[in-house]
């Protein structure tokens, strides 16, 4: 079995595997005609429970060949323009390359003597990120496994630099005030459109899903800041504190970006963290022509970035990056067998002082890799592109008599619904009109959108980031919904007459 560990015995039995997985993977995507098969879980969940993995097969050749049936025949093609679902994005060759560099290597980014140039490589690409937002010198952060996690991380230092605060300011008037008396009173206030993941981080710092405010959007579905400041005026005025205010810079549904300079000016007055969901909106920091739409995020206290979205990366490739890098002490924790104290004052450049991870991937390198060979204007660009294309898929939607669009692009997602002709259909059957068209479709194989809910009625979406995608795609795709409709609402008012 030793034969099968990766070292210097077995460098000509890697690059023979690699590059068979490779040639079966390139031939995928030469091949592929539709981003999914439309297989069933109840067709492939015995396939892939009948296999006995106490009983491996002869070599390499003979898993990828198990591998056509159980993954790569069925897989959701990411890069097939009509994949419309999702904050998915077909990803760049040099990422893939750093993807394939990193897996081999495998560092680990938590300490210095485990990374060595992995380390100051991902500090580079830190710095390089927080020069784009503009968070200024003191600046710093670290990459993490995606969004949510991002998020999780941020509000973790909002909260204990909250308590710090608030603490503190009670110690000075001669009061005492403990942890577990100001957690109840902590609230995180965001916009009805931002990510879920803002109320799951409530819950796992311990303080509750009601902590979360919601604001409500206004008719572009961006966090409506009148409502903001009464909300704040308000928890002041029952005694509780705002610990923190998350902007989104592109929300999941919308693709919309809040008001960032208001939302910062009413955080700084209510001496609130001002944290900046940009997962999603991120690609416009190295847009060539877009860069002002994310015009005060320079102000924030923290922001989260995915570059598996907008930078089209794999996935995953994440950093949650701060203003000041003394608030990322709120998640250091030294062990004496990993980081212990005396390497700080050593200057031991250990990441794992400033994550809440352990073990991490170099997940740096592939960004790395992808701005040696394209630079910040080539991802730049793509980014633009799908923006483009969404603008021109408004106005499609927008002149289609079958559709309703709710609001036009700020980025790249368009949400929408299909409206029969005529009055007298109940809206409860219109929804399930809208609701079937999307599973019919990905049932088909033709195309894969997403869906979601506004204002309690069920739309569509087509998330826009492959730049290979066209507006023929886009009215394909409408015709296609528009017949699975159809055929639906004529099928149900044909039982009821």
């Amino acid at each position: 079995m030793r034969s099968h560990l990766l070292n210097e015995t077995t460098a000509d039995l890697y690059r023979r595997s690699v590059t068979e997985g490779v040639d079966r993977v390139a031939a995928k995507l030469a091949t592929t005609q539709r981003p999914h098969t439309g297989i069933s879980v109840d067709e492939l969940a015995p396939v892939i429970n009948g296999i006995d993995l106490d009983k491996p097969l002869a070599d390499a050749s003979a898993v990828l060949d198990e591998l056509e049936d159980v993954y790569l025949r069925d897989a959701v093609y990411f890069h097939h323009p009509r994949y419309l679902g999702h904050l998915n994005c077909p990803v760049v060759i040099p990422a893939v390359l750093g993807e394939a560099i990193l897996s081999a290597v495998n560092s680990s980014l938590d300490t210095w003597d485990q990374s060595i140039g992995g380390t100051l490589i991902e500090r580079r690409l830190i710095d390089w990120t927080t020069e784009r937002i503009g968070l200024g010198p003191g600046a710093d952060g670290i990459f993490t496994s995606g969004g949510s996690q991002s998020n999780f991380h941020a509000l973790l230092l909002a909260r204990d630099e909250a308590c710090r605060l608030v603490m503190k300011k009670a110690l000075d008037e001669g009061r005492e005030l403990t942890k577990a008396e100001l957690l109840p009173k902590l609230r995180i206030f965001t916009s009805e459109a931002s990510h879920f993941s803002v109320q799951k981080s409530a819950a796992m710092l311990g303080l509750g899903y009601e902590a979360v405010i919601s604001v409500p959007v206004d008719r572009n579905r961006r966090m409506d800041t009148a409502v903001l400041a009464l909300e704040l005026e308000e928890c002041a005025a029952e005694g509780l504190f705002p610990m923190a205010v998350v902007a989104t810079a592109g929300t999941t549904d919308f693709g919309s970006i809040d008001p960032l300079p208001e939302i910062a000016r009413l955080a700084d007055e209510h001496s609130a963290w001002m944290h900046v969901d940009a997962a999603y909106g991120c690609g416009l920091l190295a847009s060539p022509t877009r860069r002002h739409l994310l015009d005060g995020i320079e102000r924030a206290d923290s922001v989260t970035v995915d570059y598996h979205k907008s930078f089209f990366q794999p996935v995953s490739s994440s950093a949650m990056l701060v203003r000041d890098r003394d608030t990322l002490k709120h998640a250091t924790y030294h062990a004496d067998y990993l980081n212990p104290r005396r390497m700080a004052e050593e200057r031991i450049p250990n990441q794992v002082d400033k994550s809440i991870q352990t073990t991490r991937r170099f997940d740096a390198l592939k960004l790395w890799v992808t701005l040696r060979v394209m630079g910040a204007d080539g991802v730049g660009s793509l980014f633009d592109e799908v923006i483009d294309l969404a603008a021109a898929g408004w106005d499609i939607i927008d002149a289609d008599p079958r559709f309703e669009v709710v609001v036009k692009p700020q980025i790249s997602t368009l949400v929408f619904r299909y409206v029969p002709e005529g009055d007298g259909i109940r809206g409860d059957l219109v929804d399930e009109a809208n609701l079937h068209a999307r599973k019919a479709l990905f049932a088909s194989g033709e195309a894969v959108v997403a869906g979601t809910k506004v204002d309690g009625k069920q739309y569509l979406k087509f998330t826009l980031l492959n730049p290979q995608t066209t507006t023929a795609d886009i009215t394909a795709v409408l015709d296609l919904l528009a017949a699975h409709a159809e055929q639906f609402l004529g099928e149900s008012l044909a039982l009821h007459r």
